[in-house]
C-alpha cells in the first residue's frame, strides 16, 4: 500500500482523469479499503480541494468543475513562490520563445492561464494575499544570483502598491538610527536577479528605486495617495534608463549601431546581453548594440574578435577609425 502522501496524489490524479469515480473503483485501483478511500477524500477536502459526493448504488466522488490542477500539494509559501514565478513568465515572455522558433501560441499566455487555474483552487485566505502580488519583470538576462527576499516582504510591498498606501521602511544598514523612508509605491519589479520597488520618495521629492532585500518594513502604512505619472509613462523604459544611468526615459542608449560579424549567430547570442542578433548565413550574423559613446560602442563590437563590416551609422565608422589610430602604436615592441 502506498504511503498516505503518495496515495493522496494518486487520488487527485485519478479524479482528474474522468468525471465520476465510485468509491469501489477508487479502492480497487489503489488497492485499499473503502474506509481508507473515505479518509483520503476527507483529507483532500480539508486541504481545500472541492470534492463532491455523487449519489448512486456504490456512491462516488467528483472533483468540481474548474479545479483541473496537476496533482500537487503546496503549502502557503510554495503557492506564493509559484505565483511570483508565473507572473514573471507572463509579463516577460509574451510569446517571444514560440515566435522565435516559428511556432504558434505564447508562453506568456500559458503562464497567465496557469495563474488563473491555480487561483481557482486556492483557499480564500491565500487567494486574497496573492491577488495583491503584482510583479513587473523587466526582461533582462540574469547575470548574478538573486538576493534573498522574504515572501512576506514582497506581499506587503505589493499590497501597498495595490492599495495606494504610503509605505514606511528602514533602508540599508542604518536601521532605526535613521528616519524611516516614506514613499508612494508604484511598481514591484525584477531586474538582473534582484527585486526592486519603484516609488516616489516623499522626503526627497523624486523617483527612487529601492532594493527589496534591503528594506525593513515599518507598520502601519501611511494614508492613501493618488498615483503620480511615471516618467515616460512606461515602467520598462524607466527602469532600463535608471540602471543604465542615461536619464533618458526612452530607455535607449545615446549611441546605437549595427555591424556584420563573421561569427555564427548562436555563438554571438550566447555572449550578448543588451543587443539584437540576426542570422545572415551559417557563419555570419548582424548585431545591433548600444553604448554610452561611439568609441565605447566600437570597442564593444571589437571584443567579439572577428571580422567586422560596419552597417552604420557614420559615427560608428568614424569611431572605429579613431580607435585604430589610437591603438596603432601599442602593438610595436618597446625599445
Amino acid at each position: 500500500m502506498p504511503k498516505t502522501s503518495a496515495r493522496l496524489l494518486a487520488v487527485l490524479s485519478l479524479l482528474q482523469t474522468r468525471r465520476d469515480w465510485s468509491g469501489t473503483a477508487l479502492a480497487d485501483r489503489l488497492d485499499v479499503s473503502l474506509r481508507t478511500v473515505r479518509r483520503d477524500i476527507d483529507r483532500l477536502r480539508e486541504l481545500g480541494y472541492p470534492i463532491a459526493a455523487v449519489k448512486g448504488p456504490d456512491g462516488g466522488y467528483r472533483l468540481s468543475a474548474g479545479t483541473e490542477l496537476p496533482p500537487l500539494l503546496f503549502d502557503d509559501d510554495q503557492a506564493v513562490a509559484l505565483t511570483v514565478a508565473l507572473q514573471i513568465v507572463a509579463t516577460t515572455q509574451g510569446g517571444r520563445l514560440e515566435e522565435a522558433a516559428g511556432r504558434g501560441g505564447s508562453l506568456g499566455e500559458a503562464a497567465e492561464r496557469a495563474l488563473n487555474t491555480i487561483r481557482q483552487v486556492m483557499p480564500s485566505r491565500l487567494r486574497h494575499r496573492v491577488d495583491a502580488l503584482q510583479v513587473t519583470a523587466v526582461d533582462r538576462p540574469v547575470t548574478r544570483p538573486a538576493a534573498p527576499v522574504g515572501g512576506d516582504v514582497l506581499l506587503a510591498i505589493s499590497a501597498a502598491v495595490k492599495a495606494r498606501e504610503i509605505l514606511r521602511f528602514d533602508y540599508g544598514s542604518g536601521g532605526a538610527d535613521r528616519p524611516a523612508r516614506r514613499v508612494e509605491p508604484h511598481h514591484v519589479i525584477t531586474w538582473d536577479g534582484r527585486w526592486y520597488l519603484v516609488a516616489w520618495d516623499l522626503d526627497r521629492d523624486a523617483w527612487r528605486t529601492f532594493r527589496a532585500d534591503r528594506m525593513s518594513l515599518r507598520t502601519p502604512n501611511g494614508p492613501r495617495f493618488t498615483p503620480r505619472a511615471l516618467p515616460g509613462g512606461d515602467v520598462d523604459a524607466y527602469v532600463i534608463s535608471t540602471f543604465r544611468g542615461s536619464g533618458d526615459a526612452s530607455g535607449d542608449w545615446p549611441c546605437r549601431g549595427t555591424v556584420i560579424l563573421d561569427l555564427p549567430a548562436a555563438v554571438v547570442a550566447r555572449y550578448t546581453r543588451d543587443g539584437v542578433v540576426e542570422e545572415i548565413e551559417p557563419d555570419r550574423c548582424r548585431l545591433t548594440l548600444g553604448s554610452w559613446s561611439w568609441p565605447s560602442l566600437a570597442a564593444a563590437f571589437a571584443r567579439y574578435d572577428a571580422g567586422i563590416t560596419v552597417i552604420g551609422p557614420d559615427e560608428l565608422t568614424d569611431a572605429f577609425a579613431r580607435l585604430a589610430r589610437r591603438f596603432a602604436g601599442l602593438g610595436s615592441p618597446a625599445d
